[in-house]
């Protein structure tokens, strides 16, 4: 690092702020060579995301699934482990989800019966975490190599699974029977609609809060308890960590068993949210896209709420500008997610030095002694 460290405020909310813009106006440009106006497609993505009568609805949909992998790469960044595995983790969380409710929903309500779901989403995706965390604390086994090669065994059983016990009987595609109403999820408009809130129909529903909530208790642990101070300290210098004491061995399985944990809860939206059933690729790639959202929050809960709010605007907003423009496609959204992505990991640093020295006189005058 060629500058002087950077306050809270401007590392944690300048920087990416800077870099979100630097993705948009390189995105601008490649919508202008290809014959397009950037700023009539920018006011189309941003009212598709927001504006229109149930855009928003489907932005926080997907920001929910964002915040839950998001999380899940954090928790691991903290105790300096790479966890790409959120993929993997999320589809075991799915068909834990799966295998409870289709167990229980013929007798249990949906009082006990989606908090049983819920749990076992988070019980599955923490155990497809166990043995990539297992391998790094007592062998050594890279972390990123693991965890990549579990994402694809997690999809070849899933396959195997929904083509074979778990298919539904009589139907030839490779999902489950629909779940009991019990165990769908409530839907965000039909709770406000109960308290008197009119608002459209959409995919929204209380796995929102359940991921706000969540959010909240990363917070609080990684932060606020001797567990999490445990996982930064092996973070920040595992040497000192074990000198100190402390078990990184412990440490190292349970950072992955948590993050594992969040990972699997996705399924909680994904799954039991919409679309009621047990289907292929229901991840979406958002065990991935959950990297980026977790470099962007620079790995702290509040960040990783507004970057998954960001990719959640960019992927309904997405889909309005493949409806509105021809020659503006999913694949071009694609690229504008890549460029944030880019210039938020990668070039996250691009505009410390710049920002260093317009600070400088600022914070050179409040630490000048009076």
């Amino acid at each position: 690092m060629n500058h002087a460290p950077l306050p809270a405020w401007a590392d944690i909310g300048l920087l990416p702020l800077l870099n979100i813009l630097a993705a948009l106006v390189v995105s601008g440009l490649i919508i202008a060579a290809i014959g397009e106006d950037p700023f009539r497609a920018m006011a189309v993505l941003f009212q598709g995301a927001f504006l229109t009568s149930n855009g928003l609805g489907y932005t926080l949909y997907y920001t929910t699934n964002f915040i839950f992998t998001g999380l899940a790469v954090a928790v691991a960044f903290h105790a300096a482990m790479f966890n790409i595995g959120g993929e993997g983790q999320a589809y075991l969380g799915g068909l834990g989800a799966g295998v409870a409710v289709l167990m229980a929903d013929s007798f249990l309500p949906g009082l006990l019966l989606i908090p049983f779901a819920v749990i076992f989403s988070a019980l599955f995706g923490a155990a497809w975490a166990f043995i990539p965390g297992w391998l790094q604390a007592k062998r050594g086994s890279h972390i990123v190599i693991t965890t990549i090669m579990f994402n694809f065994i997690a999809a070849s059983l899933m396959v195997s699974l929904l083509a074979g016990p778990l298919m539904r009987e009589g139907q030839g595609a490779p999902e489950t029977r629909p779940f009991a109403e019990a165990a769908q999820m409530p839907y965000m408009h039909e709770m406000l609609g109960a308290l008197g809130i009119v608002v459209p129909r959409s995919p929204l529903n209380l796995s929102l809060l359940i991921a706000l909530a969540v959010a909240a208790l990363v917070w609080f642990i990684i932060w606020r308890t001797r567990f999490g101070y445990a996982l930064r300290a092996m973070g920040a210098s595992p040497g000192a960590a074990e000198y100190a004491g402390m078990n990184t061995v412990r440490i190292t399985v349970l950072a992955l068993l948590f993050s594992g944990g969040l990972a699997g809860l996705m399924a909680s939206n994904a799954v039991l949210g919409e679309p009621h059933k047990l289907v292929l690729n229901f991840t979406g790639g958002y065990g991935f896209t959950g990297i980026a959202v977790a470099l962007m929050g620079r790995n702290h809960p509040v960040g990783i709420i507004l970057a998954a709010l960001l990719f959640g605007a960019l992927t309904q907003g997405g889909t309005e500008l493949d409806f509105e423009f021809q020659t503006i496609t999913r694949e071009t959204v694609q690229v504008v997610q890549g460029l944030i992505i880019l210039f938020s990991g990668a070039l996250a640093y691009l505009f410390a030095p710049m920002v260093a020295r317009l600070i400088a006189p600022f914070t050179a005058k409040k630490g000048a002694p009076a």
